[in-house]
């Protein structure tokens, strides 16, 4: 098993591992919104992989069996965020067959230790009640805040 940094050169894969995490999740994408998601993600990746993105893939055998993406974003420090650098933990996918052997464990110790390299005082996520356990058990807590949203769109 190998994990690592994702570089530019593993755009198409990270579109797929995006895509498949969405299908997973319960949305519907007809092909005109996967084409039109592919392409918006193509020029997302390609800009941002390296500065304010990181990916982390696991690779069995040459096959990507587990992902996590980190957004990074830059704000007023506060005590929450001492560095003013916070990350959003996204797209944590592990494939069914590749479940329960710790290979997410792996993909997120690591990517936590890439968020630590680049400055980073918090990680947030959306967990899932399946992931919920590994996140507990690497750290995560619930912030004293509720999360909240407005959609704009």
């Amino acid at each position: 098993m190998i994990v690592r940094k994702a570089t530019v050169k593993d755009v198409e894969t990270l579109i797929r591992l995006r895509l498949d995490y969405l299908t997973e999740d319960g949305y519907s994408l007809p092909s005109v919104e996967r084409e039109a998601l592919s392409s918006r993600l193509r020029c997302y990746f390609s800009e941002h992989i390296g500065k304010d993105f990181v990916a982390v893939l696991a690779e069995e055998e040459g096959v990507v069996v587990s992902s996590a993406y980190l957004a990074v974003i830059e704000k007023p420090a506060s005590p929450a965020f001492i560095t003013g650098r916070a990350g959003t933990l996204m797209n944590v996918l592990t494939y069914a067959p590749y479940r329960r052997r710790g290979i997410a464990t792996r993909v997120l110790q690591r990517m936590i230790d890439e968020a630590k390299q680049l400055g980073v005082s918090v990680i947030d996520l959306f967990a899932t009640k399946d992931g919920e356990l590994l996140y507990r058990k690497l750290g995560f807590t619930e912030p004293g805040y509720t999360a909240m949203r407005l959609s704009l769109r």
